[in-house]
């Protein structure tokens, strides 16, 4: 899966789960601010990343993730082989 793949997939999915325009997906944009996230929301963004694309975001990475360019970097890095 190229990176370009994963931002559109990701994008896709967020603007659905959290009706927010794609536009507003910009790759320096904090996500949390981005989508109004709050705990429970958040847990909802890692249940559908996780899912997605099979991978596990342990709390410790969680916080490691701020703007969408560290979410695409995180699954780009994580996929299956």
């Amino acid at each position: 899966m190229t990176r370009e793949e994963i931002v559109e997939k990701v994008n896709s999915l967020l603007s659905e789960e959290f009706e927010v325009e794609q536009d507003a997906f910009e790759p320096e944009a904090n996500v949390k601010e981005t989508l109004s996230l709050d705990s429970l929301s958040l847990v909802d963004l890692v249940a559908i990343i996780q899912q997605t694309y099979k991978i596990k975001i342990p709390v410790a990475d969680l916080r490691q993730i701020q703007t969408f360019n560290n979410l695409y970097d995180y699954i780009e890095s994580h996929l299956p082989a």
